[in-house]
């Protein structure tokens, strides 16, 4: 099942399956490969992030997505990797510069899994927001009010149930995906009802296991 399941991730990835909300991400990424494979890389060579933002920067010209219709008073948190800012009583703005990432279309590949695992908190990639020089995404997100603390032995129990092992602290490891899962602390978990909601994931892969 697991094996399956990898195999319509890898669809996914490569711009091929369907995921919530994954149309817009997949055009993004799909453009980055093939600014990547054009570029003149080695396969072995790292695309150097900022070269990368800068052919981002020409596709989201050329399509018009910049995104600033955004009300910096209803700021509601702020973390190394993003800051969060209330839409509606509905929902959340969220600005990530992709920080935890090598490079942008690691973090785009993080939405995808996400909302394949977690489509109840998918993320909306609704434009980018250039501020002080610094290129962020702009997500949409289900706004999640929990209502009990986070069980942190629940949602290990969750996670391995669904083969995801705790390999420390709060990070998880599946190892037939190769697919990391870190930073699942009681603040990126919320708990609404009784049910877990993963609100902010952070997603690798391990490459050479992954694609295998």
């Amino acid at each position: 099942m697991l094996n399956d399941i990898k195999h319509e991730l890898q669809n996914i990835l490569s711009g091929k399956g369907e995921v919530k909300y994954g149309n817009t991400i997949k055009a993004v990424a799909g453009y980055l490969r093939r600014s990547k494979e054009t570029g003149g890389l080695a396969p072995e060579e790292k695309f150097i992030k900022n070269k990368e933002a800068l052919r981002l920067i020409d596709w989201i010209n050329d399509n018009n997505f910049w995104y600033n219709d955004i009300d910096f008073n209803l700021f509601v948190s702020e973390g190394a990797e993003q800051k969060v800012y209330l839409k509606d009583e509905n929902s959340v703005l969220k600005l990530n510069d992709s920080i935890y990432y090598e490079s942008w279309l690691d973090y785009l590949n993080n939405l995808l899994l996400n909302n394949y695992f977690f489509p109840d908190t998918a993320y909306e990639l609704i434009g980018f927001h250039m501020n002080s020089e610094t290129l962020y995404a702009v997500v949409q997100q289900r706004f999640v009010k929990l209502d009990q603390l986070t069980d942190l032995g629940e949602v290990k129990k969750f996670l391995d149930n669904n083969g995801f092992k705790n390999i420390r602290n709060n990070d998880y490891y599946n190892s037939v995906l190769g697919i990391i899962l870190e930073d699942l602390h009681d603040e990126n978990v919320l708990t609404q009802q009784g049910i877990l909601y993963f609100i902010d994931t952070v997603f690798y892969l391990k490459s050479e296991v992954f694609w295998k």
